[in-house]
């Protein structure tokens, strides 16, 4: 996807944005324009179709045997996968983990465990729409629900010293696979790989503990960055107790499209993964008056808690007392009952932030990770969220200003910031790296 178009004759760049299903046009004036900054993913240029790229890192498994042979004289398997809030293609990579399960064990008592983590369970309309009318039919699926203690076994302690408690279906399998895929993740490092047992299939009272507020200002805590991350340490130490065997994970570019596939051991096939991100991802900043960006559309941007995620690339290349602008369809609300509380129930940011920098580990309050992020970037900067589909009364409610459409955005922003003000574009905000 080539995002950036000028028109020569009056040097207007036209930039398109991801949205909803689809894309909307950003129009800057080259005066104003200082950089666009996206991620080489999206011109990333791949010879191979999707279904061989994921079936080649099958069959070259990285430290690893092929799933095929650690599926034999396995009963109870267990596959994870992603919930409805995450792109992971698994119309295509579903299927085929399981042709490479019943290749090596025929006769498998499978399980699809869907790694909601701290969301709400998916939906079976929206199961149909992530799997596929042949797996919906054929398989079992279950939704993991971290709020249901009979559903949980207590593992152990965690390295950061919360309680480690795990869906029991994973704890009991005979081998444990999972499937996701890699992109910057604002405070983990890097999405997938781990993250599919914590938070994915892990207890709430773990996953509170393993956001909680000191890890979320911890300066390793970043987009990126996993040596030295607390939050990254305790998720790889679940997935070693959850004896998880083997990942496949996927990078996509801005059309969801597979580009490449590791596949593999759970460390070394997703620090493989997270090589190609950074090489793809890393860009550095564009310091301006106005940065312009998205959470990469549908389904990453269903909520206005996921797009916080969009709104920390943006906070890297904005101007102390900067304005950011982030297109998101957010038809979904707020996506956290506590998350909109908390804004709800305070005047200012920082009240919100001074709040939670006063609330102990085990303390830690539902959402209370998001509210902390979000409160970071409106203590410095405003922000505009432009959504035709959500309530901008609630947009309001949580301390950020509404516009309909793009062209409103910009007006405003220029308002508040004047009409020479520099502006950046991040048209994909969570595929990106940015270096201070």
């Amino acid at each position: 996807m080539c995002f950036i178009d000028i028109k020569e004759a009056d040097r207007l760049a036209i930039i398109k944005i991801p949205y909803s299903k689809g894309f909307v046009d950003l129009k800057v004036s080259d005066e104003n324009l200082s950089a666009v900054l996206e991620s080489k993913a999206h011109h990333f240029k791949t010879t191979e179709d999707e279904v061989t790229i994921v079936k080649k890192a099958l069959e070259n498994p990285v430290n690893n045997s092929r799933l095929r042979d650690l599926a034999k004289g396995k009963n109870k398997i267990v596959l994870i996968t992603s919930d409805h809030t995450r792109p992971v293609p698994s119309k295509i990579t579903l299927p085929i983990l399981l042709e490479e399960i019943r290749m090596g064990n025929p006769d498998a008592d499978i399980t699809i465990l869907i790694a909601t983590g701290f969301h709400r369970s998916t939906t079976e309309a929206e199961i149909l729409d992530k799997f596929g009318e042949d797996v919906v039919k054929n398989e079992k699926i279950v939704n993991h629900v971290c709020g249901d203690e009979s559903s949980l076994v207590h593992v152990g302690i965690l390295p950061s010293g919360g309680a480690l408690w795990l869906n029991k279906l994973a704890m009991e399998a005979d081998l444990l696979v999972s499937e996701g895929f890699i992109e910057p993740h604002f405070f983990a490092g890097f999405s997938g790989g781990r993250k599919s047992v914590l938070p994915g299939v892990a207890g709430r009272t773990t996953v509170l503990a393993n956001h909680c507020a000191k890890f979320i200002i911890h300066d390793k805590a970043r987009t990126g960055v996993l040596e030295g991350n607390p939050i990254h340490k305790d998720m790889v130490f679940a997935a070693e107790e959850a004896k998880l065997a083997f990942i496949l994970n996927v990078v996509i570019d801005s059309n969801k499209k597979i580009i490449n596939a590791f596949a593999g051991d759970k460390v070394d096939a997703h620090a493989e993964g997270c090589k190609f991100v950074t090489e793809l991802a890393s860009i550095q900043a564009a310091y301006s008056d106005i940065v312009v960006t998205s959470n990469g559309g549908y389904p990453l941007d269903q909520n206005i808690y996921q797009t916080v995620k969009g709104m920390t690339a943006a906070e890297a290349s904005a101007k102390e007392d900067g304005v950011i602008i982030i297109a998101a369809a957010c038809n979904d609300g707020h996506g956290g009952d506590a998350f909109y509380e908390t804004f709800l129930n305070h005047k200012t940011a920082q009240d919100i932030m001074d709040s939670i920098m006063k609330i102990e580990m085990d303390c830690t309050i539902p959402d209370q990770w998001e509210s902390q992020i979000l409160a970071r970037i409106l203590i410095k900067h405003k922000v505009i969220l432009v959504s035709d589909q959500c309530d901008p009364k609630l947009i309001g409610e949580m301390h950020m200003l509404h516009a309909q459409n793009l062209e409103e955005a910009m007006k405003m922003a220029f308002e508040i910031k004047g009409s020479n003000a520099s502006v950046t574009v991040i048209p994909d905000g969570v595929s990106v790296i940015i270096g201070r």
